[in-house]
Parts: C-alpha cells; structure tokens; sequence
C-alpha cells in the first residue's frame, strides 16, 4: 500500500482553514501541519518537506501577497514541493509571478471557482504529478488581453480555445476529451498555434509547452 501524499496549509481564516483539510483529510491526503501566517508557513515546509503546499495569497503578517511570495521562496527552495496558491483575485500578474521560469507542480485556483472538493483534489494530483492546474479565468484574462499588436490576432477561435486549454496544462488528450474532438484534430490545431505564434521550437514536452504559451502570453 503507498504512502497517503502529504500536505502543508496556508490559511488565515480558521474555518475555511479546517474545510480545507477536511477535503483533503476525505480524499485520502495526509495534512501534517496547517498554520495562518506566512512565516510559519515556510518554516514548516522546511520542517515536513510535504508533497504539496496550498496556501491562501493574503495573510500575515502584512495581509498582502505574503502567501504568494512564501509559495513562490518555497518553489525556489523545495522545487520537489509541489504548490497551489488559492486566491480570491483574479489577478494574472500572480499567476504569472508564481509560475516564473517553470510551470511544472504549479497550481492557481481562485476560491469561488472551486465549487466542489473533486475540483482541489484533481489540482491537487495534478501539481504533484508535475503538471500545472491554472484557473480558466485567468487565463482568458490574458488571451483575451487588448494590445497594439495581438500575436493572437492570427489564430482561429478553435485555436484560441486550445490554447487556453493548453495554457490551463492540458494534455491534447485532455483537451480532446473537453471540446468532444479527436486527439489528432487537437495536435493539428497545436501545430498551428505553435507555427503562427513561433513557438514551432518549443518541443512537444508538456512542460516546456506550457511555459511557452504563458511567455506568449506574458508579452
């Protein structure tokens, strides 16, 4: 029998705090320490070395991005761990912040978008397997960005809707299954993403290809 994964909590609010764990306690995930402030948040990750940290973006001691700047200190420091950061602010610049220069094991979800336990302890499987789980809205903030000149302007809308299902971390199988297509009629969709925005490089590893829509994205 495998060892239950292991979790950190980062959650200043007491009772969204014990829901949380409660969740993750029902879905078979061990929660070996939960606290409310971000200090104590990087200690004990330091001290329990878990398999993922889920951690709230505002809390003390500033009650600013302390969440976000202890889940990204943690990311330097553990890159093993795993992270997801809950918010409550569909903000793409935190999104982006926390993914920097890798994507893999990186989760940001907002708060009222996680409607179900089903939808944290998916994110969660998902971070620890190396994959990314970012919020739709967040990403259709950014592809739907106005600029001066939109590299987006050139792809079709069944492209633009791969994309962000790839940005999201997707696999095409995952993305065949959401938009009811074949797997080869997603691949041939990502080629020509990847020809039209010159990403044509960027190789066929799920990783690197997230990264590179989120560069394209960042720009």
């Amino acid at each position: 029998m495998s060892e239950p994964l292991r979790a950190v909590l980062g959650e200043d609010q007491a009772i969204v705090r014990e829901g949380i764990a409660t969740i993750l306690r029902n879905a078979g995930i061990a929660v070996v320490a939960a606290v409310d402030n971000a200090v104590d948040l990087v200690r004990v990750t330091k001290e329990q070395r878990p398999d993922v940290v889920i951690t709230d973006i505002q809390m003390p001691p500033d009650l600013d991005a302390d969440g976000l700047r202890a889940a990204q200190e943690i990311r330097a420091s553990q890159p093993e761990t795993a992270v997801i950061v809950l918010s409550q602010f569909l903000d793409a610049s935190y999104a982006l912040d926390l993914v920097g220069d890798d994507p893999s094991g990186v989760g940001y979800l907002l708060k009222e978008k996680v409607a179900s336990p089903q939808i944290l302890t998916d994110a969660v499987e998902r971070v620890v397997a190396g994959e990314s789980a970012l919020d739709p809205d967040v990403i259709s903030t950014l592809v739907g960005r106005k600029r001066r000149q939109d590299p987006l302007a050139a792809l079709t809308p069944k492209e633009k809707e791969v994309l962000s299902l790839m940005a999201e971390g997707h696999s095409n199988s995952g993305i065949a299954r959401k938009l009811v297509v074949t797997v080869p009629a997603v691949e041939r969709h990502v080629t020509g993403i990847f020809m039209k925005l010159g990403l044509s490089q960027a190789g066929s590893d799920q990783h690197r290809r997230v990264l590179a829509v989120l560069r394209h994205l960042k720009q």
